[in-house]
């Protein structure tokens, strides 16, 4: 039986807009009910007003015939079965699946720097199968009918992305490039290094995710902080907690927003040219501290972390490494997921396979965390958009990933999302080790 860090339960916060939340675009009546009921934090109770607890959940494994479960009249099946850690979704455009197969290792937190060490973090240790799966269904009836290992001898793979005839990986310590042609199923040519990254992460956030804008001539890169709330020193937290901005060979990098614990997944909401990412907070404030959130990503930036979280609120533990200038500029996110849920996963719906109401909105992994007294989340849930800004609370689309909360036993863990071009929802279940597909 292998151990896992629990989630948080998903606290949705109904309280009045902070002062300085972003207001929306559209100044309609929709929208500003909306931004007034939805995305606030004013009633965030104080540091410490609860235990900070470690609480751990144990992964069984899915029985045969159990599924998560999804609204009514849609379905659930596994896509594919037998990964070993399915962590990233990306699919091609001539609807090629692939899966970034990649997990923690327990060395991880040596990796920061030579004075970090003596803890690995939390997540899934062992071996990372550093890969990444083909998955084809030509016939888009979920069961794929060519299932290769399309790249290998990786190191943590998790964010791909194809631009034209070359194909990019993420990899923790920098952003690789191949030779790709359609339709390729395995790809044998030796990478190239573009871009250094700093590996690894005493917090275990070694995830890399990519993501281009629509003209493919900028590519964003999302690097997460190596620490809690920097306990370290700043001084190893260099490039990190933030999204990076770069040239698709590798230059022209600068610093697109910052103060973002841990952005993991990003997307562009339809029909505008705002970026979105997924950020998990940080942690050991509370139950109800800090809240992870949705939130659009404004160019230059600066979000808090570690001085100061939703907005303006002092993060206690910086009292004596305070930065007031950047607390006064920090900006509030759009949308609380809840407290330690580590929501991670995030894809905008662009398909047709799903019910009208899902069309533009966002779908989020919850992949779960370790420090709230009792377990929730463990679960994909839908936050509807309108005119690109959130139009109400999150909800859940695919539960039943918990097994036994009392006894903390979960059948797996959800991260990320991507859409098939069949339009299906797919989910990756990287402690179950399965690709669901929702239609």
């Amino acid at each position: 039986m292998r151990k896992h860090l629990p989630t948080a339960a998903i606290v949705l916060l109904s309280i009045a807009a902070c002062n300085n939340a972003p207001k929306p675009a559209d100044q309609s009546a929709d929208s500003l009910v909306n931004k007034e009921n939805i995305t606030g934090n004013d009633s965030l109770p104080a540091p410490y007003a609860t235990k900070s607890v470690t609480r751990y959940s144990n992964v069984m494994g899915w029985h045969e015939g159990k599924t998560p479960v999804a609204p009514a009249g849609l379905t659930v099946s596994a896509l594919a079965t037998d990964l070993k850690n399915p962590r990233w979704i990306y699919v091609l455009p001539n609807g090629d699946i692939l899966v970034a197969e990649s997990s923690t290792r327990s060395d991880v937190g040596k990796k920061v720097k030579d004075v970090v060490s003596g803890r690995a973090g939390s997540g899934n240790f062992g071996n990372s199968a550093d890969r990444i799966t083909l998955l084809r269904d030509t016939d888009r009836d979920g069961k794929p009918e060519v299932r290769s290992i399309f790249l290998k001898d990786l190191n943590q793979p998790f964010g791909m992305l194809l631009l034209d005839k070359t194909f990019y990986v993420a990899n923790t310590d920098g952003i690789m490039q191949f030779p790709y042609t359609n339709g390729d199923t395995v790809i044998t040519a030796k990478g190239k290094k573009i871009l250094e990254l700093p590996a690894g992460g005493y917090n275990n956030h070694w995830t890399r995710n990519i993501i281009s804008n629509a003209a493919g001539n900028k590519i964003y890169v999302s690097v997460g902080s190596a620490s809690n709330n920097a306990e370290h020193g700043m001084e190893v937290e260099h490039r990190r907690a933030a999204i990076l901005e770069i040239n698709p060979d590798g230059s022209g990098e600068k610093l697109y927003a910052n103060g973002l614990r841990n952005p993991v997944g990003m997307d562009w909401a339809p029909g505008t040219k705002t970026l979105w990412t997924a950020v998990n907070e940080r942690d050991d404030l509370g139950d109800e501290l800090v809240p992870d959130y949705l939130t659009s990503v404004k160019e230059g930036g600066f979000y808090g972390w570690p001085y100061s979280y939703w907005g303006k609120n002092p993060d206690p533990r910086m009292e004596d490494k305070q930065q007031p200038n950047l607390v006064d500029r920090a900006i509030a996110p759009d949308l609380s997921l809840g407290a330690h849920t580590a929501s991670l996963g995030l894809a905008f719906y662009k398909g047709k396979a799903l019910p009208e109401k899902y069309r533009n909105g966002a779908f989020i992994g919850q992949h779960g965390s370790w420090n709230r007294s009792t377990l929730a989340g463990y679960k994909v849930v839908f936050v509807p958009f309108k005119n690109g800004q959130p139009a109400g609370r999150p909800e859940d689309f695919l539960t039943g990933f918990i097994a036994d909360e009392e006894q903390s036993e979960v059948y797996g863990r959800p991260v990320g999302i991507a859409v098939a071009a069949d339009g299906a929802l797919l989910v990756a279940d990287d402690a179950g080790n399965t690709i669901w597909r929702v239609r």
